[in-house]
């Protein structure tokens, strides 16, 4: 059963990973503040890279906002918002390539959880043991999935 996160207090932690854009994202924000300039020049230029200034500002805050993290410690597993105890963590199995993408798309059950990012191709499959939780198991999207595994193993 998911519980909240652990606080300051709780066990060190064995892996971490933040599931960062990729950098043609960063590309693109970029791109929609600098066609704010060309959008808002032919009325003032000024206006032009005021405009330019506060979309970049926006969109790099939500895609900071945005990026899940992936925290493994002793005693939880949290991926993204949801945080579970890993006593309640089943085996942890990790796809590349092909295999990847038929666990996102025909083999995912719709009852799973998902903390998925297209721009990441690896993904990591936690079965989940409690049998209170209609979960059955958890799937995260992940550049290192081998070092994710290892650390569920452990």
């Amino acid at each position: 059963m998911s519980t909240p996160a652990p606080g300051p207090s709780a066990s060190p932690v064995i892996y971490e990973e933040r599931l960062w854009p990729a950098p043609w994202i960063w590309l693109v924000a970029a791109g929609a503040a600098g066609a704010s300039v060309v959008t808002f020049a032919p009325i003032n230029l000024t206006t032009g890279f005021i405009a330019a200034t506060v979309v970049a500002v926006v969109l790099v805050t939500l895609l900071v906002l945005s990026t899940p993290r992936i925290v493994v410690t002793s005693s939880h597993l949290t991926v993204g918002r949801a945080t579970i105890e890993r006593q309640f963590l089943g085996e942890a199995t990790a796809y590349m390539g092909e295999d990847a993408t038929a666990q996102r798309g025909p083999q995912l059950n719709a009852t799973a959880y998902l903390c998925i990012r297209g721009w990441i191709s690896p993904v990591v499959r936690v079965a989940i043991t409690d049998p209170a939780d209609p979960t059955p198991y958890w799937m995260t999207s992940t550049r290192r999935p081998d070092q994710l595994v290892a650390a569920l193993a452990s």
